[in-house]
């Protein structure tokens, strides 16, 4: 009698840890990436932006309370396919290389590439300038990848913060960067410019496993319900200033 209560509290315990489990969305995240993911708040160390926004509304939409991981950026994949978070929501652009590890919502934001130098640096009038010069970019983002087919001299960092005190300290040429965050950055740094070439633009979205259609399937019905009820033209009005 006493073995059968054991094991029936084991199993209770059990059940009770899978429901907590399954009550909790979990979303990776890399909050160095303003005004998608940034760390701020009244605390100064909570994880803000608009991606956290659009997934808070998932959250909601799916009845689970939100919990947000902070991580590098290259990591995000591995830790969604080995089960450490549920999504993705770092600004990541679709790519078919990204697509056949994980599976993407419909695009929610169109973004480019841009180039930015030392404000004095007038070299760079078009894509063909770019060859032979020292990129600094964010590892594993898709500014990395284009950054290799310019030239062999790519310097990466875990933020875009990071590659832009690079160039600031004069020790490579440029940085290529997502077009947004790129604007963000320059707020506060006077000293360089951003010049827009012809890249092809890139589309933004949230990633889950493959092995979990339910949650992509509300995913896009959270985004179709946030861009017909106006709340996602709230948030660009909120974020893209």
């Amino acid at each position: 009698m006493k073995k059968t209560l054991a094991a029936l509290s084991l199993t209770l315990i059990a059940l009770t840890g899978c429901n907590k489990k399954e009550d909790v969305l979990v979303v990776g995240t890399n909050a160095a990436f303003p005004p998608f993911e940034y760390i701020g708040g009244a605390s100064g160390d909570e994880i803000k932006g608009f991606d956290i926004d659009i997934v808070k509304q998932i959250a909601e939409d799916s009845g689970k309370t939100l919990k947000v991981e902070n991580m590098k950026f290259d990591s995000l994949i591995v830790a969604l396919n080995s089960g450490k978070i549920d999504m993705i929501a770092a600004g990541m652009t679709i790519t078919p290389e990204r697509q056949a590890s994980v599976a993407f919502s419909d695009p929610y934001y169109e973004a480019t590439q841009v180039v930015i130098t030392q404000k004095q640096d007038d070299q760079i009038h078009s894509v063909d300038d770019l060859k032979g010069k020292h990129f600094a970019v964010q590892l594993g983002s898709t500014g990395d990848i284009m950054a290799k087919t310019f030239t062999e001299q790519v310097t990466a960092f875990n933020t875009g913060f990071e590659a832009m005190m690079e160039l600031k300290n004069g020790k490579v040429d440029l940085v290529l960067f997502d077009s947004e965050p790129a604007a963000n950055h320059l707020q506060k740094n006077p000293n360089l410019k951003l010049q827009k070439l012809n890249f092809d633009p890139e589309y933004y979205g949230l990633a889950v496993s493959k092995d979990n259609p339910e949650l992509l399937k509300q995913v896009n019905a959270s985004l179709d319900a946030m861009k017909s009820n106006g709340s996602y033209d709230a948030l660009i009005t909120k974020y893209m200033k």
